[in-house]
């Protein structure tokens, strides 16, 4: 163990505090989910208003005190604050209260290391949690500085210290390493599917807006969905046929929440990268929600901050069961783009209105023409064939294919290009000149 501490337990007093300075702070009822989510049992929830957070303690001598009888009242082991707590508040607060003190970023922590299952994803929360502890360190071995000093005088909890930290700086440098060939790996497969041109569709949103639920209900999978916070942790991939268009790659990947600890977004970088390199985002939203709109805004954040926020978005309002009188519908823009689909993942409906929209949006592309080939291009005949691009043949008198032909253009146009056929040469008329490939 790091730290010299109470052992945690499951009795739990919760913490949240506002401020009169423009400190924004976090929604409590979410932070009581958050709670709930780990394990923990709350008995009681402390609330209070502040100036500003002491530098000691984070709140002041009453609050403490209150906060102390509450501790002694209930038998509470753990004291959870919905806020970031400095390693010295930690520390001052657990010497104060004689139990565990947890802040907002090590109680997500703890429920990320409870949902990881995969080894990627094991590795990720351990990234985090080291790099959380890493700034704790110094405050766990004050019971072995007693002696501090010159040559001769040095305590062996500084040498610890030393020691400890030496081997924290290793570890986070060994997971840093295995998590770079992680990025490698995918940056590979995302390059794979680049060139056989199948589209990524990504799922995002808000933690608990049914992403998981919508993901198992398209694709049939087993992922892990429940009513609660970060049920699902690790990112799935599930290739899906959409209509008019094909083989596309479907991915469902972690919440987000508000305020997202930057050590989080900095460990789930090589997961967050499948988002950020789609080719179509759907921003899941829970549709009955008091806080929809503030957690869309939370949502764009983190999308930002993984350079994702310019890629089209398909609006996905879900859990319209628990609306009254609402049914399916695709939105459309001004020029009859599909912008937001309103389904219900659970019971399915409108989930056939959502492959129409991604179809749609991803298909627009796509070049739909009757064609007649010449026996000379019987090898485009049969490449066409292997993408299952022809719907229907017939042969000319001449021995010419009429073919009626419906392929992406992208597809198309490497196919004119590997065959080294011009395109002003080419049955297919209104084409732009293909790529140098």
């Amino acid at each position: 163990m790091f730290f010299e501490r109470p052992e945690s337990g499951e009795l739990a007093i919760l913490v949240h505090l506002e401020f009169q300075l423009n400190i924004e702070t976090n929604d409590p009822r979410e932070f009581e989910e958050l709670a709930l989510s780990a394990g923990a049992d709350p008995v009681a929830f402390l609330t209070g208003k502040r100036p500003s957070p002491d530098a000691r303690t984070f709140m002041g001598s009453g609050k403490l005190e209150e906060l102390r009888d509450l501790v002694t009242l209930h038998e509470a082991k753990l004291v959870i604050f919905n806020h970031a707590l400095s390693p010295s508040q930690e520390r001052n607060l657990e010497a104060e209260l004689k139990c565990r003190v947890l802040d907002r970023t090590g109680l997500i922590l703890d429920i990320f290391a409870q949902r990881a299952r995969t080894h990627e994803g094991k590795l990720q929360v351990e990234l985090a949690q080291l790099r959380h502890m890493s700034t704790r360190l110094v405050r766990g071995w004050t019971h072995l500085e007693r002696q501090k000093g010159g040559i001769g005088l040095r305590g062996p909890g500084e040498t610890q210290l030393e020691t400890d930290r030496r081997l924290l700086r290793a570890r986070i440098s060994f997971i840093e390493s295995r998590l770079e060939d992680v990025r490698r790996s995918r940056q590979q497969a995302r390059r794979s599917r680049s060139r056989a041109d199948i589209p990524t569709v990504s799922l995002v949103g808000y933690t608990n807006a049914g992403k998981s639920t919508l993901f198992n209900t398209i694709t049939d999978a087993k992922v892990y969905a429940q009513d609660q916070l970060f049920a699902t942790l690790d990112p799935t991939m599930r290739r899906v046929e959409l209509p008019d268009v094909g083989a596309a790659v479907l991915a469902d990947t972690v919440g987000f929440i508000s305020h997202l600890p930057h050590k989080l977004v900095e460990a789930f970088r090589a997961t967050l990268e499948e988002a950020a390199s789609a080719t179509l985002l759907l921003h899941v939203i829970d549709a009955p929600s008091e806080e929809r709109k503030r957690n869309m805004e939370e949502v764009q954040l983190v999308l930002e901050e993984i350079d994702a926020h310019e890629l089209p978005q398909l609006k996905v309002y879900n859990k319209i069961d628990l609306l009254d009188d609402f049914g399916p519908r695709i939105d459309r823009d001004d020029q009859g783009q599909p912008v937001a689909v309103w389904l219900s993942a659970k019971t399915g409906a409108g989930v056939p209105l959502l492959l129409q929209a991604v179809a749609e949006l991803l298909g627009d592309e796509i070049v739909h023409q009757q064609v007649q080939l010449p026996v000379r291009w019987a090898r485009l005949r049969a490449r066409l064939y292997e993408r299952n691009a022809i719907l229907s043949e017939s042969i000319a008198d001449d021995g010419a294919y009429d073919l009626d032909v419906r392929i992406s253009k992208v597809d198309l146009l490497r196919l004119l290009s590997a065959e080294k056929i011009p395109l002003a040469d080419s049955p297919w008329k209104g084409l732009d000149e293909p790529p140098a490939w």
